[in-house]
């Protein structure tokens, strides 16, 4: 009887822990943040995504904004 006693607290304990990830997981998605707490574990499973994600990052710091219709009209 204690056997299968902990092994149903250890069985309830990794559901726990896999629960919890997928709801951090969710809640970044929908907020757009996450990445921090998340990164980890998405390197470990889909290293592809991983780098694709760090590519993007990069391509958007390079990006500079325009100038707004109002400075063009100031400057002529």
């Amino acid at each position: 009887m204690d056997d299968i006693l902990i092994l149903l607290v250890f069985a309830c304990c990794v559901a726990a822990v896999l629960g919890a990830l997928a709801w951090l997981g969710v809640r970044g998605r929908r907020r757009g943040v996450g990445g921090e707490v998340m990164g980890p574990f998405e390197e470990m499973w889909h290293p592809a995504a991983t780098r694709y994600r760090a590519e993007i990052r990069v391509q958007e710091e390079r990006m500079v904004p325009l100038p707004s219709a109002d400075a063009k009209e100031q400057t002529a």
